[in-house]
């Protein structure tokens, strides 16, 4: 069955005195596209979780926000006081802007090289990375869950349109004959008209050939075969692929082109009403496609 690329997915838990909360948002696009937003400490996982998105979601625009809280004193970062006490010795020298300027602490604090890290990021990673990737995991579960929900409305949605399109084109099957009939009958009245003030006969030989042309160019029996032949393909691709979205999309392509010829070949005011209806619905299949995986 087919599987939407709408979704969304989330997951939190804490352990060690951290709280970690992953949240993933999916939407259509015709690519994979991944943005992902992690902590400064742990943002060396990002290559590895964008493998494991595009392993599990296929393609879509992913938004993936990693959000994490430590209660611990652990988080503090550490004062470097050999540096903080250099920086002090090197105002304190000059003796020209004494009693002139505060020495301001939190200013000191965002010198370079006072504060630093409490662990470098290897250690982060090793320390939040597993705790990470458990709840990415779960997370991803929920969305191709969700995904997999989306999927099925979609999939309604899309043999209502396709029903629809069946429904016009046995309405033009039933017409198609008549139409070479009116062509033979239109056509002789309006030879008759004309030649009947010269009092001349029609060659019936003539205008059967004349309607035999007509009847060969406005033949668009091959052409509704193609287009049924495409309402199966369509729909057997819906219920057999996951990720048929592409395929999807062509068979539209192929729908939308058959349902031209006809219009065109057909050369009738009714047919011409049932490909307007044929046309809009293909118009809703494609643009309902663009959401499929």
């Amino acid at each position: 069955m087919i599987v939407s690329m709408t979704g969304f997915g989330d997951a939190s838990g804490e352990r060690d005195g951290t709280h970690y909360a992953v949240e993933i948002r999916s939407l259509n696009n015709r690519y994979f596209k991944a943005c992902i937003k992690l902590p400064e400490n742990v943002s060396g996982l990002e290559p590895e979780l964008e493998t494991i998105l595009r392993k599990d979601l296929g393609r879509g625009s992913i938004t993936y926000i990693v959000k994490m809280r430590t209660d611990s004193a652990e988080a503090a970062y550490h004062i470097n006081m050999p540096a903080l006490k250099s920086y002090l010795r090197q105002l304190q020298a000059v003796r020209e802007l004494d009693k002139l300027v505060q020495i301001d602490l939190a200013s000191l604090l965002q010198l370079p090289g006072v504060c630093q890290e409490p662990r470098d990021e290897t250690d982060e990673i090793a320390a939040h990375g597993p705790v990470v990737r458990e709840l990415t995991t779960v997370a991803i579960k929920k969305l191709i869950a969700m995904r997999q929900r989306e999927g099925q409305s979609l999939f309604a949605d899309l043999m209502k349109h396709a029903e629809l399109i069946s429904t016009h084109l046995t309405d033009i099957e039933k017409r198609a004959p008549f139409v070479i009939e009116d062509y033979h009958r239109r056509l002789t009245q309006r030879v008759n008209q004309l030649v009947s003030t010269a009092e001349l006969h029609v060659n019936q030989a003539e205008l059967l050939k004349e309607v035999a042309v007509f009847a060969e160019r406005a033949d668009i029996a091959e052409e509704i075969q193609r287009l049924r032949s495409h309402l199966d393909a369509f729909e057997q691709s819906c219920r057999a692929g996951e990720h048929a979205g592409r395929k999807l999309d062509f068979i539209t392509q192929e729908m939308l082109r058959e349902a031209n010829t006809i219009a065109s070949k057909a050369n009738d005011a009714e047919i011409a009403c049932h490909i307007v209806e044929i046309k809009g619905a293909i118009d809703r299949l494609k643009e309902q496609v663009q959401n499929v995986e």
